[in-house]
């Protein structure tokens, strides 16, 4: 393999990858392409990390490049504007997933891109937003207004996209499991909102119903 893939040979990589029967079960959850994650990475474990190519392989507008270049990029080199216009083109639920796990919450912007999405018209971009949001509750929450979050949840989680509605109920579960003293209200909004309360859940998983991930995860953390 040379030191440097061009576009081209990179395309020819994953079109070899490509498996009619995985892009007919991933069609159906949105995501238009064939090929197997695992053979993904490990394609990208090969190409290695390089910016200017995973670029390139953005600007084919296709979700197997996306999904390549979302690998092989270097998070803290796009600008906040670059950030903002990737994330409004991520249509398919698996590119929109990686970019916020693996762009969006590793970048050095990641505040300011909080910030500048919170409240946006885009479902996409507010759902981005709220993701961020549940990040810092769990992990640097000093300077977030949690009741102002569980106001906003509690106004508008009911009725929201699905997108933003799982980013504000993960929001809802971290402030439960990290705040004792704001767990009854957390509870009590998941109660009373019953939000994914129905969603299948395979056995040994804890179900995204806030009240109990919220229970379950509290027991787990204080014993």
């Amino acid at each position: 393999m040379p030191a440097t893939m061009t576009v081209h040979e990179v395309l020819a990589e994953l079109a070899a990858l490509d498996d009619p029967k995985m892009r007919a079960a991933n069609e159906k959850r949105g995501d238009d392409h064939g090929i197997n994650l695992s053979k993904m990475r490990a394609l990208a474990k090969k190409v290695k990390t390089d910016h200017a190519l995973a670029k390139e392989l953005w600007e084919t507008g296709e979700t197997a490049p996306r999904l390549l270049a979302l690998l092989i990029c270097k998070p803290r080199e796009f600008t906040a504007d670059e950030l903002d216009a990737m994330l409004r083109d991520t249509r398919p639920p698996k590119v929109n997933e990686w970019f916020v796990s693996y762009i969006a919450k590793k970048s050095p912007l990641a505040e300011e891109m909080r910030l500048r999405w919170f409240g946006d018209a885009d479902p996409t971009v507010a759902a981005a937003a709220w993701s961020l949001t549940s990040e810092r509750v769990a992990k640097k929450p000093d300077g977030l207004d949690l009741e102002q979050l569980l106001d906003l949840i509690e106004r508008d989680m009911k009725d929201a996209p699905k997108r933003p509605q799982w980013a504000m109920n993960e929001t809802l579960a971290n402030i439960g499991i990290h705040n004792p003293d704001l767990r009854p209200r957390a509870l009590a909004i998941g109660d009373a909102l019953q939000v994914l309360a129905d969603y299948p859940t395979a056995p040994g998983c804890i179900s995204p119903f806030a009240p109990i991930w919220i229970t379950e995860m509290s027991k787990r953390r204080e014993g």
